[in-house]
């Protein structure tokens, strides 16, 4: 299973255990570099509706606070008409302006439920805290506290309180300690 989330899930439905061996992350790539944190959240997705992107889009307007929004897909437009002028899209990037992004965000915002969530281990990688919905794959890649935020609920308050719990306590997040939680997934972990 990619996560102890799919491992429970196995054992719901077939009734047999599983070993987990969580997905590679390139953290040679995804890595910190020397320049300055910009005040600007980060939303970097496929724009499907599980995904959640309109919370951040929502959560942001609501706060008064810039957001760039990398990605595309089927719900652009409808993500597009909903966003005002804080919100910038850039549509798809190739991996360079990606990681120049994780690495200059004051955080990523990763408001879906995934089986495992590659993003934010790349994000915590570039030493990038994560305020992510505490579901799923991110309770096992982001934690709580130390290398981002959890909200408990999909709304947009509870996203926008996440937000300013992460303001409150910015200072306190260790880009090296993130770096160092995201080595736990890096390639030659998984391929051992």
């Amino acid at each position: 299973a990619i996560s102890q989330t799919i491992r429970q899930r196995i054992r719901e439905c077939y009734g047999r255990d599983a070993a987990v061996i969580f997905p590679p992350v390139d953290t040679d790539y995804y890595c910190p570099a020397d320049v300055r944190r910009e005040d600007y959240y980060l939303a970097l997705s496929a724009f499907a509706p599980y995904k959640r992107l309109d919370l951040a889009i929502d959560a942001c307007e609501k706060l008064g606070r810039k957001l760039i929004v990398i990605g595309s897909g089927q719900d652009e437009r409808k993500l597009r008409a909903r966003a005002g002028a804080n919100v910038q899209f850039l549509g798809w990037q190739p991996d360079d302006v990606l990681r120049d992004h994780l690495r200059r965000c004051a955080a990523l915002l990763f408001p879906g439920e995934e089986d495992f969530g590659i993003v934010p281990v790349e994000a915590q990688a570039c030493g990038t805290p994560v305020i992510a919905f505490g579901r799923g794959g991110a309770t096992e890649t982001v934690i709580d506290g130390t290398t981002g935020v959890w909200f408990a609920e999909q709304t947009v308050s509870c996203l926008a309180d996440a937000i300013e719990s992460f303001e409150r306590q910015r200072t306190g997040f260790d880009p090296a300690r993130l770096r160092g939680h995201a080595l736990h997934f890096r390639a030659e972990r998984f391929e051992a």
